[in-house]
């Protein structure tokens, strides 16, 4: 496929899309949906407006679908609400609804192979153990980010609903887990991907 071939853009940008439309077909709530599906929009859009300058491998774009899937489905039932996860919860006497750590999980194994192309690529990282750790580095530092978005959300709109919002389902360490979720995440993704993410940027870019 062509370097500069919009197609791989166009589908991602078409699916989620849809994915998303369908997401706000009555969702349990609509200000969490705006609030959880925004950043995945957001990323979109700019993956699309930054694609001729910047155009990642395929492999990334297949993550970004998966991730934005992800997103969409927190953002039309709620992380404490996705109906398979409450089935799994009361099949097999789980403590809470487990999908938040799955949205946070790939929070960090997403991005994870987003900065490392990015870093291969417009800075010229060598492979290894220092790549390695600014991949996660860098992962990690966008889940506490997120952490800190969520908290400045709970203190400017919803001051009396902290613990809803913060130590969801009871959870008081909530934060702390969902930071250990986008870390693993960061780690399995490099361990599990980085020959075939080196073979998709290698097929579309010759490096």
């Amino acid at each position: 496929m062509h370097v500069h071939s919009r197609k791989p853009i166009i589908i991602l940008v078409a699916y989620c899309t849809l994915v998303g439309l369908w997401s706000l077909l009555s969702p349990l709530d609509f200000t969490t949906w705006v609030f959880e599906i925004f950043f995945g929009v957001v990323g979109v859009a700019v993956l699309a407006l930054t694609f001729r300058k910047c155009r990642f491998s395929n492999m990334v774009y297949v993550l970004v679908a998966i991730h934005f899937t992800v997103l969409a489905l927190g953002a039309k039932y709620t992380y404490a609400d996705m109906p398979a996860f409450n089935w799994l919860r009361d099949e097999f006497g789980l403590a809470r609804n487990y999908f938040d750590r799955v949205g946070h999980f790939m929070q960090g194994f997403v991005p994870a192979m987003i900065a490392r192309e990015l870093l291969l690529r417009k800075f010229d990282i060598k492979r290894g153990k220092f790549l390695f750790f600014l991949v996660t580095s860098i992962c990690l530092a966008i889940s506490a980010f997120y952490e800190f978005i969520e908290w400045w959300m709970v203190i400017v709109f919803y001051p009396e609903a902290g613990m809803q919002w913060l130590g969801i389902q009871g959870d008081i360490w909530d934060a702390q887990q969902d930071m250990l979720m986008a870390f693993v995440g960061a780690i399995l993704a490099q361990l599990l991907l980085n020959k075939l993410h080196d073979k998709s940027m290698k097929k579309l870019h010759g490096n």
